[in-house]
């Protein structure tokens, strides 16, 4: 039997698309990956900023090094904690004569076998309110000392450059 006209176009027109596939467009595919590898390559060497609770007030330095990946202890008026965990009360770190802060100085040993991700070169970043008074800070950084990290840093809030 004899197909008609239009009989034979349809089957030419199924025949046609039968043949061709679909494609992806890889270029502009390539083009945004490329942006999404340089946008995290330099939003990954960004400054580090340190986490600062609400009650805590850092001073303020013209300070121009980065800061390290370090164990992080923070001091305000009631509270001395390292890594966000309460260790002792400012009260009992000042009562007694003694030149270090044991509950402290345990947790600091103790976090030297927990938490070896953090640093390589055993130190510290004190984030001591602008008002603790210097005695505490002594009795802490003496604390750190006697523990063994002599790498001590401290956290401020960067000044505006003058002009």
């Amino acid at each position: 039997m004899k197909l008609s006209r239009r009989a034979q176009r349809m089957k030419q027109h199924h025949a046609r698309s039968k043949k061709a596939s679909a494609t992806l467009n890889m270029v502009s595919l390539m083009d945004i990956f490329t942006i999404l590898v340089f946008f995290l390559l330099v939003n990954a060497t960004s400054t580090e900023v340190l986490p600062s609770p609400k009650n805590i007030v850092l001073p303020e330095a013209a300070a121009e090094k980065l800061p390290q990946r370090n164990l992080v202890i923070a001091v305000d008026a009631r509270v001395i904690r390292l890594q966000g965990k309460p260790i002792v009360t400012v009260k009992d770190a000042m009562r007694g004569s003694a030149n270090s802060i044991k509950p402290l100085y345990a947790a600091l040993r103790d976090a030297a076998a927990k938490v070896r991700d953090i640093t390589d070169k055993k130190g510290v970043t004190i984030m001591g309110d602008q008002e603790i008074p210097y005695a505490l800070l002594k009795k802490i950084m003496l604390t750190c000392a006697g523990a063994n990290y002599t790498n001590i840093s401290f956290a401020v809030t960067q000044k505006a450059a003058d002009t």
